[in-house]
């Protein structure tokens, strides 16, 4: 899982070195070769029959989830290319506050107080960071606006799932996605202006950055639980902003450190605090606290 969380990271600064492709054609590209990279994959492990079956078996559900996964790939690259990649991430990582909302307003699922707590927080820290950006101007505002879609489309797969009762595989969700990513940005591509240089980023982007850490994670949720997951996932928010800066001389802005660590707090606190709890009771339990 931290393997997958590194690559994760790199998309900012492979971002930052391209030379001439433009938003669209950047989503394009890398979901093209997240999508060739998990048909290699589904075909070398399941065969071509196999691989049919295995995608269909996804249903409806699974085509919902690729619907969403298709915006949440298109955000992302859009927003990387009008605003930092602190900007992006931080935005990108209110993904799980976004679900819980969603559930409680759809689903009538109840937010425990330290989850509005962590809501409130992290309120707190994107206005911080949302003020500095309408100071500094239009484009990376609207690149931060557009990265929202991220955690939305997110909540929105998360809860239509849950309500529909259906249970999607990871992997053949993010391939629909994948696909759907590239007839919706082909015909805003053209023409082309990637360089040889772009096309290479870009496919190391969509191999390793988008189709082999969902490989990863695939197999690292059979063993991790749901908040091992989502902690271990918030190390792309701390490493990405680390390799634009130490590769592409971005640094990010006060604000966005200040903002960024209120929001990240408040998401490791809501995770953390339930376990904590939990392990009061026990030991509460069996005679105290050691």
């Amino acid at each position: 899982m931290i393997g997958a969380t590194f690559l994760w990271s790199i998309a900012g600064v492979f971002t930052r070195h391209l030379d001439s492709a433009k938003s669209f054609e950047v989503t394009f590209w890398r979901s093209f070769f997240c999508a060739l990279t998990l048909i290699v994959w589904f075909v070398y492990a399941r065969g071509v029959p196999g691989t049919v079956a295995y995608v269909r078996a996804s249903g409806k559900g699974g085509a919902i989830s690729g619907l969403m996964w298709a915006v949440m790939f298109t955000c992302f690259m859009i927003a990387l290319t009008l605003t930092t990649t602190a900007n992006t991430l931080i935005v990108n990582s209110l993904s799980p506050l976004f679900a819980t909302i969603l559930a409680w307003a759809v689903l009538k699922s109840p937010i425990a107080t330290r989850t509005w707590l962590a809501i409130g927080a992290a309120l707190v820290g994107m206005i911080i960071m949302f003020a500095n950006q309408a100071q500094g101007g239009q484009t990376a505002l609207l690149g931060m606006l557009i990265a929202f879609g991220v955690p939305v489309a997110s909540g929105i797969n998360i809860v239509t799932l849950k309500k529909t009762g259906a249970h999607v595989d990871l992997a053949p969700a993010v391939l629909i996605g994948g696909l759907i990513s590239c007839a919706v940005t082909l015909p805003l591509s053209l023409p082309f202006a990637a360089s040889g240089k772009d096309v290479f980023l870009l496919a190391i982007l969509g191999i390793f950055q988008l189709g082999i850490p969902c490989v990863m994670m695939v197999r690292a949720s059979a063993h991790l639980s749901a908040p091992e997951v989502a902690l271990l996932g918030l190390l792309e928010v701390l490493m990405g902003p680390l390799w634009s800066w130490l590769g592409a001389g971005e640094v990010p802005a006060g604000s966005t450190l200040v903002g960024g660590a209120i929001v990240l707090a408040a998401l490791v606190a809501n995770e953390l605090v339930p376990k904590s709890a939990c392990l009061v009771s026990a030991q509460t339990k069996t005679g105290g606290i050691a």
